[in-house]
This record gives C-alpha cells, structure tokens and sequence, in this order.
C-alpha cells in the first residue's frame, strides 16, 4: 500500500501499569544490567507520556495498581491475552515475575472477564499478537510451544506458531508488530527461517525492519489502524510507515529499555466479547 492508502484509526481499550517501583535489580534478558544505573522518576515520566498520548489520541486506558517488589510490572503486555472477553493470563517462565499473574487475575475477575490462568508457561501480548482473526504466537525463549494450543482453544483463534532464535528479541513483540488486521511489520533476522517462510507466505508485503531500527525496539509499537506510536529512534522503519500512509507518532522510553520493554511491552489491549 502507498502513502495514498486511507487509513482508519480504531478506537482501542488499553490496561497499563505505573512504573511505580520500576529499576533493574535482576537480569531475564540480554537488555537488563543490574550494575547499569535507573532513574525512576525518568522512567514514570516517560510512562506517563505514552499514557497521555494514549488518551490524547482518543483511546481508553484502565490503569492496574502496580506491586512492591515487582518492578517489571509495567509492562502490562506481558500479563494476559485478551480475546472477546477472555483473559488468558501468562504463566511466567521466571520466578522474578511469577507473582505478577495473580494480580492479573484478581484485576479481570473483579472486572467481570472470563478469566483462564495458562496452564503452559506462556507471557500474554508478550508472545501472543492478534492479527486479524489470526494469532501470531511466539516460542523460543519465553512461551512454551505446548502453550499455543492452549491459546487456540481458550481464545477461538486459529495459532500461528513462529519461533524465535535470537535472545535480545526474546518476545514476539520485540520482533514483530501489528499494523492492522492484515498488515505487520517484523524483523527477519529475529526468526528461524522456517518462520520466515511462513511470515513471508502470510504477509508479503509486510514492512521489514532494519537491524539498527530493531536494535532500538522500533518494532515494539502500537498501532490504532492509522497512528503507529514506536520509539523515537527508530527514524528508517517510521519513513517506511509514512511511505505506507501511516501517521507516525515517536516517543522516548529508553529508560525502560533498560528492562528490555518499550511502548508495546507497556500496553495491554483489552477485547470485548463484541469485537
């Protein structure tokens, strides 16, 4: 599609989590280091620009109390994945997060969801995007691959399974993003090259990252339809956005990159039964 292409922004209903307690006390991925210094009050700072941006651009944001101790609670993707009223709730694969899928139950159930707690080590939105009727789902680092049928069958889409091969793209997230109900974007290199078969079989005409656009968590976006909010620093793969007639929005969180998380890992969507 060209820069001429209409584009529809939907209206989208997002859960997220104040980086209250946020720092780097531990390491779970490529991108954390203890010894390397955080700034807290920058972190909630730049968390409270996406979460303004959010609601300056029309959408719903629900907040979850953030938990002492869990400092990776911001990044509310990773909690659950939400289809037509169905909250499937991550299993984390580490001992650090574990205590995080408890306040994701009581957060739905108290809400009226239909709430299921995965039976597989799985990490919600982390690993599980919604593209369509169709789920792409993530394993290699992260979710257990016997994890994707039970996605299928707790949620009533058809799996796709793509595995990940590189470590500092450990979330399919991290790798790939949604633009619309047939578009995506992804990083090749990210994935084994039965996977990239199947992305390339799938969406052909699917924006492809560079390594630096990457490297700077670029595909770690959220996209209403029309406005795709990533990373400031990904500038090459936001001209290739602009040349698809999408409206590109950057913002800076490289303070909670320091955790390996940026704009997707912070946002949760919440699917009604009516979607």
């Amino acid at each position: 599609m060209s820069a001429d292409t209409p584009r529809t922004a939907r209206p989208r209903h997002y859960l997220m989590c104040r980086p209250t307690h946020f720092t780097v006390d531990y390491s779970i991925n490529p991108w954390m280091n203890p010894a390397k210094p955080t700034d807290g009050d920058r972190a909630i700072s730049q968390w409270e620009q996406l979460h303004a941006l959010f609601l300056d651009l029309g959408h719903t944001v629900e907040l979850i109390e953030p938990t002492p101790g869990l400092p990776d609670m911001v990044f509310a993707a990773n909690g659950a994945t939400v289809v037509d009223g169905t909250a499937l709730v991550a299993r984390f694969r580490h001992d650090e997060r574990a205590d995080e899928a408890p306040a994701y139950v009581e957060w739905f159930r108290a809400r009226g969801y239909r709430v299921q707690q995965a039976a597989f080590t799985n990490e919600g939105e982390g690993d599980y995007l919604l593209v369509g009727g169709r789920l792409l789902a993530g394993t290699g680092f992260r979710t257990d691959r016997r994890a994707h049928a039970e996605a299928e069958r707790v949620l009533g889409r058809p799996v796709v399974t793509l595995e990940l091969v590189d470590p500092r793209y450990y979330h399919l997230d991290t790798a790939l993003s949604v633009l619309s109900d047939t578009e995506i974007m992804y990083y090749p290199a990210a994935f084994s090259p039965a996977s990239l078969q199947t992305l390339h079989e799938l969406y052909p005409d699917a924006v492809l990252a560079s390594a630096e656009d990457a490297a700077v968590f670029g595909l770690n976006a959220v996209s209403d339809g029309r406005r795709v909010v990533l990373p400031e620093a990904a500038v090459g793969l936001a001209e290739q956005l602009r040349g698809r007639g999408f409206e590109t929005i950057g913002i800076d969180l490289t303070e909670l990159l320091k955790a390996g998380g940026s704009v997707k890992c912070c946002t949760l969507e919440l699917r009604a039964a009516a979607e």
